[in-house]
């Protein structure tokens, strides 16, 4: 049975180890997945819920294996989807932060009634926009969110947005080019870990290929580690930006995989409680009932110093 791996650069554990050939070594049969020419499916209103993100092609046969940012998996699993972590990375909070030019007349969160905010939705940016909304008293309706894919620096460069979301290695572009300020540190409001997740049936029944797929992510992420310069070198060679800036970026983030911790489920547990509460998805869910124990076991095992 040929294994089918998801994998975008926006992960970069997956995106590294697509390009190494560690995984095959154990999973000759494995099959990459670029999740950029899946259909990602109609993309709702940033005010009218949460896009899926290619979630549902975990459950339609698409691929069996996926890393993300912490929101595409609650968005899944109101969708009434079994789905089931695999693992989490450390925090990440050197990797974005919302900003504004430092000449806003924006000075605090509550501020931001009204403002128009650019952030790719869907993802982690919506977490961090919806935590710091709560902190200062406001709902997801105060705000006018731009879902802003790919063109968020520029928007944000050419001030037709109020803040952004940003993160690296965008960010260092908009460093260089404008005076900037942040106004919400991700730090203290948002862990923002890397995540994998699967479906429960392939947790289940193919323990010994899962078992194999952490390994290699656990391998390939030391190599990280040790070669960010290397590393960074096959992101740019797709075209995906400034080799300094992605050796930046990836010094900046943490790699290797870790359990999931009940940290981790609380912290989910509340966005996916905003979300509903915001009517970003339509059920309220439970997320630690997307979990299964002995996979904290399994990525335990693997971990690598």
């Amino acid at each position: 049975m040929s294994i089918r791996v998801g994998y975008f650069p926006s992960n970069n554990s997956l995106w590294v180890l697509r390009h190494r050939g560690i995984l095959e070594r154990s999973l000759p049969d494995v099959e990459w997945v670029d999740l950029r020419s899946l259909p990602a499916g109609e993309r709702p209103a940033p005010t009218e819920g949460l896009p899926t993100l290619h979630g549902d092609h975990l459950f339609d046969g698409g691929y069996d294996f996926i890393g993300t940012g912490s929101t595409p998996p609650v968005t899944a699993q109101g969708k009434g989807h079994d789905v089931v972590y695999v693992a989490t990375s450390g925090p990440r909070h050197e990797n974005g932060r919302l900003i504004v030019h430092d000449d806003s007349p924006i000075t605090s969160l509550a501020d931001l009634k009204g403002k128009r905010i650019a952030l790719a939705h869907g993802s982690w940016q919506t977490t961090l926009v919806l935590f710091a909304l709560d902190r200062a008293g406001l709902s997801w309706s105060d705000i006018e969110p731009v879902d802003a894919y790919g063109d968020a620096a520029r928007l944000f460069l050419d001030r037709e947005v109020d803040a952004w979301v940003g993160s690296y290695p965008s960010l260092s572009r908009v460093e260089r080019e404008a005076s900037i300020r942040e106004l919400v540190a991700t730090e203290g409001l948002f862990s923002h870990r890397s995540l994998w997740f699967t479906r429960r049936d392939f947790a289940q029944d193919h323990w010994d290929e899962l078992a194999a797929i952490v390994a290699a992510l656990q391998e390939s992420d030391l190599w990280i580690r040790e070669h960010p310069r290397e590393a960074a070198a096959l992101f740019a060679a797709d075209g995906g930006g400034d080799l300094d800036d992605w050796e930046n970026a990836l010094r900046k983030r943490p790699f290797g995989l870790h359990p999931v911790s009940e940290e981790f489920l609380a912290e989910q547990q509340r966005a996916a409680d905003l979300f509903h509460a915001n009517g970003l998805i339509e059920n309220k869910i439970t997320v630690a009932a997307a979990t299964l124990p002995e996979i904290a076991d399994l990525v335990r095992d693997t971990a690598r110093d």
